[in-house]
């Protein structure tokens, strides 16, 4: 697995390859990309030192482990172009809704696969990477993935049959937590905190707040019931967000994920 290709260079897959590299897991000269937008791969090897090929087929060619990066409705296309190319690879997923069963169903019985799924604040090594349970890699190169993505986050596996809520609450998270911060931090410049600094304040809270959370192991809602003292201002507000029902809200856009056809 010393050699590893994405095919595709979107976020998901920039966030990878800058948290892989950045950290240091993989040399930048062991990477290799394709996308159909060449200014993407080009920025990328800019600043990391990537392989930059110019066909699926260059980029096969030139890996022991390719990861499938580009979007969910385009990669049966692929695989069927590209199966005698990828006989014998290692291929991981990042891909939502994909699962081992429709890779095998579809790839050449020689391949190994693990289907994955990050977030975006692997960017900064912060991320949630889910592995799927059921795969067919070597012992070997499961400990490596997993040694991989802890250099870009927390990695936890799940069964098939929870990957997609896992992902739900870990990968779509990150875009309510940012409304979340934004909204605060309005709240910040209503009362005349400047913005940068409101957006700092808020983040950092929440930073702290979810390294409290994962250091303590403590119930969310004993961390709450610590701020919140008897006739104090945090739990007026804590009133107000109930009343305007916040965790059902939270709740109802996960179920819209879920329901999503």
């Amino acid at each position: 697995m010393k050699k590893i290709g994405f095919i595709g260079m979107g976020n998901m897959a920039s966030a990878i390859v800058q948290g892989i590299v950045g950290k240091g897991a993989i040399a930048g000269a062991d990477v290799f990309a394709y996308d159909h937008h060449p200014e993407k791969l080009q920025a990328m090897a800019d600043t990391y030192q990537i392989g930059v090929c110019h066909s699926e087929e260059e980029l096969i060619d030139a890996v022991d482990t390719v990861v499938i990066a580009i979007k969910p409705y385009y990669i049966e296309a692929f695989l069927n172009r590209q199966k005698e190319r990828l006989a014998g690879k290692t291929i991981l997923s990042v891909a939502a809704g994909w699962t081992y069963e429709k890779f095998a169903a579809l790839l050449d019985p020689s391949c190994r696969i693990l289907c994955m799924m990050p977030n975006t604040p692997a960017l900064v090594g912060e991320g949630v990477i889910l592995l799927e349970q059921t795969h067919s890699l070597t012992e070997e190169e499961h400990a490596y993935v997993i040694q991989l993505m802890q250099a870009v986050g927390l990695v936890e596996e799940l069964p098939t049959h929870l990957m997609g809520i896992g992902g739900a609450i870990s990968s779509c998270s990150p875009a309510w937590i940012s409304m979340m911060i934004e909204a605060l931090a309005d709240a910040g410049v209503l009362y005349g905190v400047p913005r940068q600094t409101a957006y700092r304040l808020v983040a950092q809270a929440v930073k702290g707040t979810a390294a409290l959370q994962l250091e303590t192991g403590e119930h969310p809602g004993q961390l709450k019931d610590n701020v919140c003292s008897p006739a104090g201002t945090t739990i007026r507000g804590v009133k107000c967000l109930e009343e305007k029902g916040m965790r059902a809200a939270f709740i109802d856009a996960v179920e819209a994920v879920m329901n999503k056809k």
